[in-house]
């Protein structure tokens, strides 16, 4: 079978749906990925074949993003999810995904939430069409309320099927309510961290004391109002006795927060699944892939969401279900959070059972490669799907 996976250039995006990918790969369906000209290398690490499509223009894009500090947040995610994601990325990418799909003739088209020109164009081509989440379903519906007549500028003028295509997510149901949002088949898979690596844990003055991991992702210490939290941090457990491994991307400057006490070191990255069975918490920003890390392991975790609306559902999620609590970015209140955290394991751990009860992302093969009309995909579809003969490369 034949399945096309798309994505936009964003390793948040596609870190999520890559597993659902080698899956079918590995069970001999033939999987090609469809994302900007710029996410190559990322896509071929990954170990896919790319089919490449257009960037938007980083002259048009720049002016966007730096205005958008400037914006209220609600009016500054419905610039990126209404102008940037639905617009400018979907414009530039729609006459590659659309050549993609004709000379490819996927069966299936897999995509994640913010990537819509393959949205429109399985309508178009009338390919079916599955939803891999990128995080909560009320999250999802926020996001898409948001679009306004973004899709119908592409030429897509119903767009009923966002929130009813079938949709694949590694997030727990205890954590995902989906009251008052419309029914659609949802299958839930466990999140599966990469294997730890041999790298271990850096080396601490006092190592019994109890480890905090801190994390804001990849993009904050790369943004000016942002970037006063990692020292607001630093100060708040300067006299504390915990061992503090903190993180800020590799497009930061550890030097740049200036100097640190011992038991706190600064890393351009370490990898979460060597830190996480050691943490006693996570101070993280709500970020997908820290939040689901920190679950699985069982962690509790203070949440300190800073500008992405996901971060702020994840974070009230995480407080919801009683395994963490949420600070706000001046982090007045953290030693504090870390101490009412720390009482949240048992929480975090029923997550963590939760998480690892699921069936393994490895069988989301065989719901993804299943007829589309069946009830594992989705009624009525029958007549969109078509020859099913399997087209696996050697």
């Amino acid at each position: 079978m034949r399945l096309l996976f798309a994505t936009t250039a964003n390793a948040g995006h596609f870190g999520p749906m890559a597993p659902f990918a080698r899956a079918c790969a590995d069970a001999g369906h033939d999987v090609r990925v469809c994302a900007p000209a710029s996410f190559a290398g990322a896509v071929e690490r990954a170990g896919f074949r790319h089919l490449p499509v257009l960037d938007s223009d980083p002259a048009v894009m720049g002016p966007i993003f730096a205005r958008l500090p400037e914006l209220p947040m609600e009016e500054a995610n419905a610039v990126v999810v209404r102008d940037v994601f639905a617009g400018l990325n979907a414009r530039a990418a729609m006459p590659g995904v659309e050549a993609a799909v004709r000379e490819f003739e996927p069966d299936l088209i897999v995509r994640e939430m913010a990537e819509f020109a393959s949205f429109v164009v399985a309508r178009r081509l009338d390919v079916p069409q599955v939803e891999i989440a990128l995080g909560l379903a009320e999250m999802e519906a926020a996001a898409y309320a948001m679009l306004g007549d973004a899709l119908a500028q592409l030429g897509c003028d119903d767009d009923g099927d966002l929130l009813t295509t079938p949709v694949l997510t590694c997030v727990p149901e205890s954590l995902d309510p989906t009251d008052g949002l419309p029914a659609r088949p949802v299958h839930r898979f466990r999140y599966e961290p990469p294997p730890a690596t041999a790298r271990g844990l850096p080396e601490f003055p006092n190592p019994d004391d109890p480890l905090i991991y801190a994390s804001f992702g990849t993009v904050a210490a790369a943004l000016d109002p942002f970037r006063k939290t990692y020292r607001a941090l630093v100060d708040a457990l300067a006299d504390h006795p915990f061992r503090v491994l903190l993180t800020v991307g590799e497009a930061a400057d550890p030097d740049l927060l200036g100097p640190t006490p011992d038991h706190v070191r600064v890393e351009r990255f370490w990898p979460q699944q060597d830190v996480m069975p050691h943490a006693a918490a996570v101070i993280g920003h709500g970020g997908f892939g820290t939040t689901m890390t920190a679950l699985a392991a069982g962690v509790p975790q203070v949440v300190v969401p800073l500008f992405a609306m996901d971060q702020f559902h994840n974070a009230r999620a995480v407080e919801r279900a009683g395994a963490g609590v949420v600070v706000d970015a001046a982090l007045t209140d953290l030693v504090d959070a870390l101490s009412r955290v720390l009482r949240t394991r048992p929480a975090a751990r029923r997550l963590a059972a939760e998480i690892a009860d699921l069936p393994p992302i490895a069988g989301s093969a065989a719901v993804l490669t299943e007829t589309p009309s069946s009830p594992k995909l989705g009624p009525d579809r029958q007549d969109r799907v078509p020859d099913q003969a399997d087209h696996s490369t050697a």
